[in-house]
């Protein structure tokens, strides 16, 4: 196994080569929990250890931030390596998710943006909307998320230097 300590987001952390690394977090509210479901099956299937931090019984009256933000406080920890929200629209979980320090999370719709966001902005957690994405294409979309790997060019480095220094409120 390949480890390598890096200065995080939230301090140095020792993180496992993302080739060996299958712990993958998952969450949902009511309106994300049928694909949540589904996804985690696939992902399951697949060899990952899927994390689910929640809803893990559908109610109609929960709230997404309540299982996003455990979602992304993990990915921001180090405790899984990237993460999966869903609500209805994914505009939601998308929103709260960006409030923690470390996360770079976008709601996706295409495989370009699935790989893309991770190779140039290193994000690290894909949102989706249940009442919007089929099955097929979200899963389509998680596996190529999971397998794109950030690219470290200089330039997406220094962007997310900058993105970091708003973040701790150096702008």
């Amino acid at each position: 196994m390949k480890f390598t300590v890096q200065q995080g987001t939230r301090g140095i952390g020792i993180f496992i080569d993302a080739m060996i690394n299958k712990k993958i977090g998952i969450a949902a509210d009511h309106g994300g929990y049928d694909l949540k479901v589904f996804l985690k099956n696939e992902l399951a299937k697949q060899g990952y250890d899927v994390s689910d931090y929640g809803n893990t019984i559908f109610d109609s009256g929960d709230d997404y931030p309540d299982y996003v933000i455990p979602l992304a406080n993990a990915v921001a920890d180090g405790e899984v390596y990237r993460g999966i929200a869903v609500c209805g629209s994914g505009v939601g979980a998308c929103v709260a998710i960006n409030k923690i320090k470390g996360i770079r999370a976008c709601l996706v719709n295409d495989n370009f943006s699935a790989h893309q966001g991770v190779e140039d902005d290193d994000m690290n957690i894909i949102c989706l909307g249940g009442n919007i994405t089929g099955q097929k294409l979200a899963r389509e979309l998680v596996m190529t998320f999971l397998s794109a790997s950030f690219s470290g060019e200089e330039r997406f480095k220094r962007r997310l230097q900058k993105i970091a220094n708003l973040e701790s409120g150096n702008q």
